[in-house]
């Protein structure tokens, strides 16, 4: 397991996460990130973030008054594939239903 503080990065932390993620975690091992929370959307954001990537939020949590914490699990190339190929079929889907 491993903390990383993005704090510093305030609203621009997406990119690193996820950098940190798919460089710095092995696969299966958990990631507790810490970023300012600003307007509530970051919240949000960050776990549609980790849902794209394919990767295991398993908690989101109030740090304190202007922090977030998040706890992600690293998921292996295939799991990661497969999840991302469902997202873009219901993706797929979507848009075709809104066509018609």
């Amino acid at each position: 397991m491993k903390r990383y503080d993005l704090r510093h990065l305030k609203d621009e932390f997406y990119d690193r996460m996820v950098e940190l993620i798919d460089t710095d975690l092995k696969v299966a091992e958990v990631g507790i990130f810490l970023f300012e929370v600003g307007d509530f959307s970051s919240i949000q954001k960050s776990a549609d973030v980790i849902k794209e990537q394919g990767h295991d939020l398993m908690n989101s949590l109030k740090f304190n008054e202007v922090d977030w914490t998040i706890v992600v699990k690293k998921a292996d190339e295939a799991t990661k594939e497969a999840r991302q190929n469902i997202a873009l079929r219901k993706s797929s889907q979507t848009d075709e239903e809104k066509a018609k």
